[in-house]
């Protein structure tokens, strides 16, 4: 039905209840970026996070499960439809400005509030006008794309690289042999 945000999701025929506030759509998304996690953990963590009753699910759920949680978590959008482009932010190292920017669409302080359905999160997420996080994402933009930035931009990136530059999160293990190769070059 128009205008209304799901609390449950149809699997197989049987409704689910689903954790709907956007802390758990962020958490997911936490777990889905954590180099040290296989990619079954990561779907089991989304699980685990996202339905109430997961363990009443049988074997023959759990492909719908993944597909709904998906499809919840990109907005009722289905996934399999929407080519992955080159990434232009983070949800973690980008928290600040993510929040500054939703908080003043949403002219509210959304961590503070206990509950906000995560497609109402994701509407003022969509809406955030220019400001410093879209500066922010068009430079990245511009830049996976290969294109060249304007003078402002440039100075902008200049003094701002940190912020912009997204880092890499490597797993303890390939984190362990950077810091090796590191030692043997700085030798």
């Amino acid at each position: 039905m128009i205008g209304q945000l799901p609390k449950e999701l149809n699997i197989n025929g049987v409704k689910r209840a689903i954790r709907s506030d956007f802390r758990v759509a962020l958490l997911i998304f936490q777990a889905w970026n954590d180099p040290e996690l296989t990619e079954q953990e990561k779907s089991i963590v989304m699980l685990d996070c996202l339905y109430e009753d997961l363990e009443t699910a049988t074997e023959e759920d759990y492909q719908t499960l993944l597909e709904q949680a998906v499809c919840f978590l990109n907005g009722g959008e289905d996934s399999q439809q929407q080519k992955q482009p080159k990434k232009t932010m983070d949800w973690e190292q980008d928290e600040k400005l993510i929040f500054s920017a939703v908080n003043k669409v949403a002219n509210i302080e959304t961590r503070a509030v206990e509950y906000l359905h995560w497609w109402t999160f994701l509407s003022y997420f969509n809406e955030i006008g220019e400001g410093l996080f879209t500066t922010v994402l068009n430079i990245r933009s511009k830049q996976n794309k290969g294109k060249k930035l304007d003078k402002a931009e440039k100075d902008f990136y200049r003094e701002n690289k940190s912020l912009i530059d997204l880092k890499h999160k490597y797993s303890a293990e390939e984190q362990a042999e950077i810091d090796k190769l590191n030692e043997l070059l700085n030798s």
